[in-house]
């Protein structure tokens, strides 16, 4: 029998002879209808008591994979209904080791910033709030009122609370407008470069995607074709470009959805983090008539929490609160509790400041080694990354093996375009590591990132 037992273990004996039949029994080493010694015999064998024996056979008898004969003895099934299971702690060794690369990459937050203490307080008075019996499609009214509040103090928005839905995070947020909002063969524009996860959210949901150009002042309205139902942008801190949209382009963006009848999604997903100058107004603030504006936790706290916001017009609002009626989605009431309480005591509101201070000082020291260096860089002084500019597609591709050559995980701009990219350069995040990290590798990311590199 293909058997070892470790008596060191804390794992009891008996789990552990189950899990060596099991495993066994599924790599072909016991095959259908091979018959099993007795518990007795087995017991002697292996110097247990036959408990052990008797207590794994019937855990197997139960999954399915052994079958006692009356009069016979017990067998292999020919078909377990289970899925083949792995011993506890087994190594793949047919799997080629990943080596570990540092992500230097935008979208990751400073999660290890965030008070330890008050998360910890924040998830165990969440625990006591009184499970829900009933789900709340629209949100939590305490998670509502806590975003309206937010988006007071710190976006400049004056949003009721009734018209603030909960949303599971930016994407999602985008595959329920799209689902309720659209129909087949609708056509959406998006800022081109952009966030690509929206634009694989619009297609699923059957719209046709027209990529809109963007330069050093954000999305160019002039650019948008005719007949769009929605157009999609991040007016605050381009994604990935990082310009931010002129107060002209603003009210030019907000005069032809008016004039045209479509709607304008605002993705605020860093907003907050601005360094230069206060936060910039909302195109909401602007235009609650024909904005949407989505938000989420992932990029100021962490993604732990899966939830976001979504601020619309009424018609918008009923219109998702209907689609989620159909479907059952929603989010997380967890992540809601926690942000509420995250909020209520002030933490949060103590974290984005020492999340601007943190990032705004990265920022400054890393575009400081990179212009001694004679490196470019594009970007507003705000967000958690960074663009290094490129001459072509090839220097890009290069550049990023380089760097995993080094042990960097770097972000290219080709992947950020719907269509044929038209624009190269690698985008640098520094908010996923440690400020001690960064500062270390700062050496080898300008040596990569160096105009000379052959």
């Amino acid at each position: 029998m293909p058997v070892t037992l470790d008596r060191s273990s804390s794992v009891p004996l008996s789990v552990q002879l189950a899990d060596a039949l099991r495993e066994a029994a599924s790599a072909g080493h016991l095959r259908g209808g091979d018959r099993l010694p007795s518990t007795r015999a087995l017991a002697a064998s292996l110097g247990v008591s036959r408990a052990v024996t008797s207590a794994a056979y019937e855990q197997l008898h139960a999954e399915g994979w052994i079958v006692g004969r009356h009069g016979s003895g017990t067998y292999v099934t020919t078909s377990p209904p289970t899925p083949v299971a792995r011993r506890r702690g087994a190594v793949d060794v047919d799997r080629k080791p990943t080596p570990t690369l540092l992500a230097l990459t935008p979208g990751v937050p400073w999660a290890e910033g965030l008070d330890r203490a008050a998360w910890r307080r924040a998830w165990r008075v969440a625990a006591d709030t009184p499970p829900l019996s009933v789900a709340e499609r629209a949100g939590i009214v305490e998670y509502r009122a806590a975003i309206a509040e937010h988006l007071l103090r710190h976006r400049g928005l004056d949003a009721a609370p009734e018209s603030v839905l909960a949303t599971a995070g930016t994407t999602a947020a985008v595959a329920e407008l799209a689902a309720a909002m659209l129909r087949p063969g609708d056509l959406v524009g998006v800022e081109e470069p952009g966030y690509q996860r929206a634009v694989e959210a619009f297609r699923r949901a059957g719209a046709r995607v027209a990529p809109v150009a963007v330069d050093s002042e954000g999305l160019r309205p002039d650019a948008i074709p005719d007949g769009v139902r929605m157009v999609f942008c991040s007016p605050a801190h381009q994604y990935p470009l990082g310009g931010r949209m002129s107060a002209a382009r603003r009210v030019e963006l907000v005069e032809r959805a008016r004039a045209q009848g479509f709607l304008v999604v605002e993705d605020d997903y860093d907003g907050e983090l601005r360094y230069d100058v206060a936060p910039l107004p909302l195109l909401a603030s602007l235009a609650p008539d024909v904005v949407v504006h989505l938000g989420t936790t992932s990029k100021i706290l962490t993604p732990t929490l899966g939830v976001g916001w979504m601020v619309a017009p009424p018609a918008v609002t009923s219109a998702v609160l209907a689609y989620r009626d159909d479907t059952g989605t929603r989010a997380s009431p967890a992540g809601q509790l926690v942000f509420v309480e995250l909020a209520r005591h002030g933490d949060l509101g103590r974290h984005l400041r020492r999340l601007r201070r943190e990032l705004s000082e990265r920022r400054s020291m890393l575009v400081t080694a990179l212009q001694e260096a004679d490196i470019p860089v594009l970007g507003d002084d705000a967000g958690a990354h960074l663009v290094i500019p490129l001459a072509s597609t090839r220097e890009e591709r290069e550049r990023l093996e380089a760097g995993r050559e080094r042990g960097l995980l770097l972000d290219g701009l080709a992947r950020h375009f719907a269509g044929t990219p038209t624009t190269a350069g690698i985008a640098v995040g520094y908010a996923g590591c440690s400020r001690e990290t960064l500062r270390n590798i700062l050496g080898v990311l300008v040596d990569i990132l160096h105009p000379t590199r052959r």
